[in-house]
């Protein structure tokens, strides 16, 4: 029983021993005529530790991080190939000397080491002395890790190849003149990021990174990129080892985000969706970085469905030929031996109980950035030793800024593509794939981003399979407005709005501008909430209309009308009629009132300057010389019966110096004196009506009342002076009471005009110039019929009236009974 025991106690010390075997020495060093520096973070830190005093990390203790492992071996498989090409290096052996470099900040000595000459490191005596112990270096994984070591190489100009450093920094020549990179950087990443977003109409996001210098510059690219979108940062937060995953995604929940794009490397990504699965999120889109978009474990997940759709941005899966054989065969040699044989700290990988498979099923992200870093250095070294068919110049000593000379003019094909460096150090090569979470657990591509040799994009919709069964799902934060509505910035975010229908005359531009409605031009016009404007009708009275014909007829005939009645006036003037009308001031009347005539004809037709300037001319011109020719007939009939007797003193100076020419005179240059003050300072214009009819151009004049008033306001002095002298002589005899004529004359004057300027208020349209001409003839035509053709009726029907005896005896009447 005792040696039962024994057997199995020995059985156990044995399998503890091959489960704590390490990967030999071997596989982390490699002797050759060159050497290539590898940086490969292994394994991972998991947060900062503190310490009381200096401490040496040992990295094989920390967590495995497989893909990495995975890069780690393609590293070796490339440096294998390459040895035993003929056509590249052909008779030079290259070597390799690569650190598991699993710490940001405490892994100085790995650096150290590569650059170091015997073990030590000395500044230059001569040029090319003492320089380094590689000709390159490939690594390092992420931005922090490079931006720690990146500066121990760029002062020897060493070429430091980066395989995963996507932080835009890098760019910057004057900081890192040697560094150059075979992955696609973070601006490419967000533009990938946001051409999903913009595709899907994803406007309200959330954008979780990692606390550390890759993150930072992702979420500063994506901010920047976005400023003139309709995208809108609705919520952000750096993730590390320590993040309260419940209180973030509880500010999630309360700003009520769709849609979560994730910019942080696999360790972090796989803390955060698992807890989201542990805290039941649901119905959210993730987006996944290049960086864990190809992560192998987390569709995998238990519960993974819940959490809702993931899509991500991945490099193209690129099967690199010969690396699975190579995998097989290194894990058939992997054998055990002493931990003492490696050269230097953290050259030991403690995972002898992978398999094969286990590293070709890891995720298989930035292994052609590995490749075709390794690949670069090499040509650069052939380059640089001119090498031929036949073999390689073997007298050139070749230093690593030889080897950066040749890196920067490379150009060759690898796999189909064309690797070569701009001036920036960045890759010239490479595009994205769009990546779908299905529900096997997979990684489907189901779109691609390409940058070269044109910027090409697509996603096929119909394989993307939604948590919404169907529908693409939404991330707004405020719903789209209706059509015709302009946005109204509602806080912080422009993507929180209110919306606004846009009122007439105006109209949205949604595409150019959804937050302005923009105005349109005079002569267009709009309904409310409209998204165009459309050109106005122009209106305006033609001479052609039925309306403008039948006033230009009525005006043809009052001329006509005029003129009979001055020639029946001229047969008749030595007539007690005539003379009692005014004899002389009769003619003048009529001439004036067929002058001020000539304004009608100009109301009609396209309104210019000239026709404005007649529309009122003649009229206040002319009818203000029959306005005071009617003041002073009243207040002649006033005198002749009323003040003849109670102040003849008065009439007999009125008659001396005839006082009606003289104040019909200073009433014609007082007016004339008003118009031209007016019409000197502001003429009449034509003027588009624009106001009242949002749909219509209403083409009329336009006349400033503040420098008219005058010439407008004395004509209305006229009208009342003769309106008082008028109703002054209403008890007049009834066969010879003129001043009873001139007052009908003159009521019917103001009744027109009251109603014109009634009209005027509350409607503006074409037909109004209608109006305009019809109140000048009514106001021509109240003069003619009232005044004049009752006295043309006296003189042909009853020319028993037009005699001396008969205007005698009615004044001896009416002096009889007023002396009485």
């Amino acid at each position: 029983m005792k040696q039962v025991v024994a057997f199995l106690c020995l059985l156990g010390s044995f399998q503890h021993a091959v489960a704590r075997c390490t990967v030999p020495a071997s596989e982390f060093q490699l002797e050759g005529d060159y050497f290539i520096g590898g940086l490969f973070d292994i394994h991972q830190v998991g947060g900062p530790k503190r310490h009381d005093r200096p401490e040496a990390i040992d990295c094989s203790r920390q967590p495995l991080i497989l893909s990495s492992y995975r890069r780690f071996q393609l590293m070796r498989f490339s440096v294998e190939e390459i040895n035993n090409s003929t056509d590249l290096l052909p008779d030079v052996s290259l070597g390799y000397e690569m650190i598991d470099h699993c710490s940001d900040i405490e892994n100085i000595p790995g650096a150290l080491n590569l650059i170091s000459v015997n073990n030590s490191i000395q500044p230059w005596v001569k040029p090319h002395k003492n320089v380094s112990k590689v000709i390159a270096v490939v690594g390092t994984y992420t931005s922090t890790e490079t931006l720690t070591v990146a500066p121990l190489f760029m002062t020897d100009l060493i070429p430091m190849v980066t395989y995963g450093a996507a932080s835009s920094v890098f760019s910057e020549k004057q900081n890192f003149p040697s560094l150059l990179r075979t992955v696609l950087s973070s601006r490419d990443v967000v533009e990938v990021i946001i051409a999903i977003l913009q595709q899907f109409s994803w406007h309200w996001v959330g954008f979780l990174y990692s606390d550390n210098d890759y993150g930072k510059d992702g979420l500063q690219l994506f901010t920047d990129k976005i400023k003139n979108t309709e995208i809108c940062l609705a919520y952000t937060i750096g993730l590390s080892h320590d993040t309260n995953y419940s209180s973030v995604f509880k500010q999630l929940m309360a700003q009520k985000v769709g849609v979560i794009a994730v910019f942080a490397p696999e360790w972090h990504a796989e803390d955060l969706i698992r807890s989201a699965i542990q805290l039941n999120v649901t119905k959210k889109v993730w987006i996944a970085g290049d960086a864990w978009s190809l992560n192998k474990r987390l569709p995998k997940e238990k519960g993974i469905q819940n959490i809702g759709t993931v899509l991500g941005v991945s490099e193209p899966k690129m099967e690199i030929p010969g690396f699975n054989d190579f995998l097989f065969s290194v894990k058939h040699l992997a054998h055990c031996e002493n931990a003492e044989l490696q050269m230097f700290c953290n050259q030991i990988c403690n995972c002898s109980g992978l398999s094969a498979e286990d590293a070709i099923a890891a995720d298989p992200s930035f292994s052609f950035p590995v490749y075709s870093a390794v690949y670069s250095i090499a040509h650069a070294l052939h380059s640089a030793m001119q090498c031929k068919a036949g073999g390689c110049n073997g007298n050139i000593t070749v230093y690593p800024h030889m080897v950066l000379s040749e890196l920067k003019k490379l150009d060759f094909t690898l796999l189909n593509q064309n690797i070569q460096f701009d001036k920036n150090g960045d890759c010239m090569f490479g595009s994205y794939s769009i990546v779908f979470w299905n529900h096997r657990g997979a990684a489907q591509e189901v779109g691609f981003y390409r940058f070269h040799p044109s910027l090409e994009f697509f996603i096929n919709v119909t394989d993307i399979q939604w948590y919404t069964k169907g529908e693409v799902p939404t991330s707004l934060c405020s719903p789209e407005c209706p059509v015709g509505y302009k946005k109204k910035q509602d806080g912080l975010h422009k993507c929180c709005f209110i919306c606004e229908i846009c009122p007439h005359g105006a109209y949205i531009n949604s595409t150019k501008d959804p937050y302005s409605c923009i105005y349109c031009k005079d002569t267009e016009w709009s309904e409310e909430g409209s998204t165009s404007c459309s050109v106005r009708t122009v209106e305006y009275l033609s001479f052609t209309d039925v309306e403008a014909v039948a006033i230009m007829f009525g005006n043809g005939a009052f001329v006509c009308l005029t003129t009979v009645v001055c020639v029946l006036f001229a047969i008749n003037y030595n007539t007690p009629v005539v003379r009692s009308a005014g004899g002389p001031m009769c003619f003048l009347i009529l001439g004036c009132l067929s002058l001020c005539s000539v304004s009608v004809f100009f109301y009609f037709g396209t309104p210019t300057v000239t026709s404005c300037i007649l529309r009122s001319l003649p009229f206040l011109l002319f009818y203000t010389v029959c306005l005071a020719c009617f003041v002073v007939r009243a207040f002649q009939i006033v005198c002749i019966f009323k003040m003849a007797a109670k102040f003849p003193k008065f009439h007999s100076w009125w008659m001396k110096y005839q006082g009606q020419w003289l104040i019909i005179s200073a009433a014609f240059f007082t007016q004339v004196f008003l118009i031209f003050f007016g019409f000197y300072f502001a003429p009449p214009v034509p003027y588009n009506e624009t106001v009242w009819y949002p749909d219509k151009i209403i083409l009329s004049c336009d006349i400033n009342l503040h420098t008219f008033w005058g010439c407008m306001i004395f004509p209305l002095i006229l009208c009342s002076l003769c309106f008082i002298f008028s109703y002054m002589g209403k008890d007049l005899p009834k066969n010879y009471n003129e001043a009873k004529a001139i007052t009908y004359c003159l009521f019917l004057l103001i009744c027109t005009w009251i109603v014109f300027a009634t009209v005027r208020i509350l409607y503006r349209g074409k037909y109004i110039q209608v109006l305009s001409a019809l109140a000048v003839l009514s106001s021509l035509y109240s003069f003619l019929l009232w005044y004049f053709f009752p006295k043309c009726s006296i003189i042909i029907f009853q020319p028993h009236k037009n005699t001396q005896q008969h205007f005698q005896g009615l004044i001896q009447s009416y002096t009889k009974t007023i002396s009485q």
